[in-house]
């Protein structure tokens, strides 16, 4: 019985631990700047159809600066791939020095999949999503709203709790939501460290968001 009681007890403590290293991670966002001593490694998260096209205009703004660039795809995306290469080509013409790669992880939900049996897929897309953000290490993750970027995000946070990197999250959220945030963006929004808008019915619903227009 006391066995049980300490192992009940250290338990108790590691879960406090590791609750408060993710508020102390996820608070120390806004004074984190990433790239301030050179290129930034960033991480982002396609969706598919209207999710990668919103995408990739949001990465067409950014300077050579954000290199290399890690996409990340749903196993089960097929078009996104040749989106991707395409734009990236017409990207290289202006700058010699681009890198990025594209990466496949299992889809966190499908269109029309069930709440219960979304659950498990989300966990099967973190065990891909953990290895492959150790692996890259970015200093970004940006994403606009598809499921896929939940455990992508999740394994970004660990990273910080665990003391080897500060992820920064940056959400944009998608410009068809007008009054409501999407499932993904009601579950990041606590998280993120750049939560972005694009109508100001949500910035006056949102405080934490951040509003500037049509971004995409």
């Amino acid at each position: 019985m006391a066995l049980l009681l300490a192992a009940v007890f250290a338990v108790l403590i590691l879960c406090l631990l590791f609750i408060f290293r993710l508020f102390t991670t996820v608070k120390a966002g806004p004074s984190y700047k990433p790239g301030a001593k050179g290129p930034l490694v960033v991480l982002i998260v396609a969706g598919s159809g209207g999710h990668t096209t919103e995408i990739l205009r949001l990465v067409e703004s950014l300077s050579a600066a954000y290199s290399p660039r890690h996409y990340v795809i749903a196993d089960t995306d097929t078009m996104s791939q040749d989106k991707i290469c395409c734009f990236e080509s017409s990207r290289q013409q202006s700058d010699s020095e681009s890198q990025f790669t594209i990466c496949r992880i299992p889809r966190s939900r499908e269109v029309h999949q069930s709440w219960s049996s979304s659950v498990i897929s989300t966990l099967d897309a973190l065990r891909f999503s953990l290895p492959l953000v150790f692996r890259l290490q970015p200093d970004m993750v940006l994403c606009n709203g598809p499921g896929t970027c939940v455990p992508l995000c999740a394994a970004g946070l660990l990273l910080g709790v665990l003391g080897i990197k500060k992820v920064s999250i940056v959400f944009v959220e998608s410009i068809c939501r007008v009054q409501t945030l999407s499932l993904t963006g009601k579950i990041l929004y606590p998280v993120s460290d750049y939560f972005f808008v694009q109508w100001a019915s949500l910035r006056d619903k949102y405080p934490k968001s951040i509003f500037l227009g049509r971004i995409v």
